[in-house]
C-alpha cells in the first residue's frame, strides 16, 4: 500500500492499557447489580462501547443498573485509573516512526474526555504528541460503530478519509472505521475472529505497524 497521510488511534487498549483495569471494575459493578460475566464475556459483549451503552446492554442481559449509573461509575473508573495505567508497548516507537515520516497522528474514542485525560494524562510527553488531536465519540451525534468520529477527525486533520489508518482493538470500533471508508488495522496478540469480520487487518503487536505502513 502507499503510505497513509493519517493514522488514527483508539485509546484504550490501544494507547494506553486501560482495559484490564475498566474491566475488573466493571465485573464487580455488574455483580452486584445481578450479572456475572468474566473479562472474555465482558470483552466480547461491551468492549469499544460507550458507557451509556454499555448500561443498556448489560441490562438487556438481566442486570438491575439504575438510571445514574453511568456518572458514578465513571467517577470509581477515572479513580481506579488514575492509581496508573501504563503505555500500551511499542506505542512510542511507532509514534516516533510516524514523526520521521512526516505523517500526523490523533486519537478517536467513545471513551470521555475526560477519561483520556486521566489516562493520557498520566504520560505528559504523550499528551503533548496528541495535543489538538484527541477527540471522542461522546461528543459526535453518533459513537462508533457509526463512522461519526472518524470522519470528524479525518476532515480536522484535513485529510481524506480513504488516505487515514485506523488501529482499532474492538469489532465496534474497526465497524467504524471501515464504515468512515479508512483501513483498519485490528490489534489483538491472539486471532480475534470478530475483528477480521468488521474488515479489520491482523496486527498482533504495534511493533508491526510501521512494516505493514511502509515506514
Amino acid at each position: 500500500m502507499t503510505r497513509p497521510q493519517a493514522v488514527i488511534f483508539d485509546c484504550d487498549g490501544v494507547v494506553v492499557d486501560s482495559e484490564p483495569v475498566s474491566f475488573d471494575l466493571l465485573a464487580r459493578e455488574f455483580a452486584a447489580h445481578g450479572l456475572t460475566l468474566s473479562h472474555e464475556e465482558l470483552e466480547r459483549t461491551v468492549l469499544g462501547l460507550t458507557m451509556a451503552n454499555v448500561r443498556l446492554r448489560a441490562n438487556a442481559l438481566g442486570a438491575d443498573l439504575p438510571a445514574d449509573w453511568v456518572p458514578r461509575f465513571y467517577e470509581k473508573l477515572y479513580a481506579a485509573l488514575a492509581r496508573g495505567v501504563a503505555l500500551m508497548p511499542g506505542l512510542v516507537a511507532v509514534l516516533d516512526a510516524l514523526d520521521a515520516a512526516g505523517i500526523p497522528y490523533a486519537v478517536g474514542s467513545n471513551g470521555s474526555h475526560r477519561k483520556m485525560e486521566v489516562t493520557l494524562g498520566q504520560h505528559p510527553g504523550l499528551m503533548a504528541r496528541f495535543r489538538g488531536g484527541i477527540w471522542s465519540g461522546q461528543e459526535m451525534p453518533h459513537p462508533k460503530p457509526a463512522p461519526d468520529l472518524y470522519l470528524h477527525a479525518a476532515a480536522q486533520m484535513g485529510v481524506a478519509p480513504g488516505d487515514c489508518v485506523v488501529v482499532e482493538d474492538s469489532p465496534t470500533g474497526a465497524r467504524a472505521a471501515i464504515a468512515a471508508g479508512m483501513r483498519c488495522f485490528g490489534l489483538s496478540a491472539e486471532p480475534n475472529p470478530a475483528l477480521v469480520a468488521e474488515g479489520a487487518e491482523p496486527l498482533a503487536h504495534l511493533a508491526d505497524l510501521p512494516a505493514l505502513l511502509c515506514l
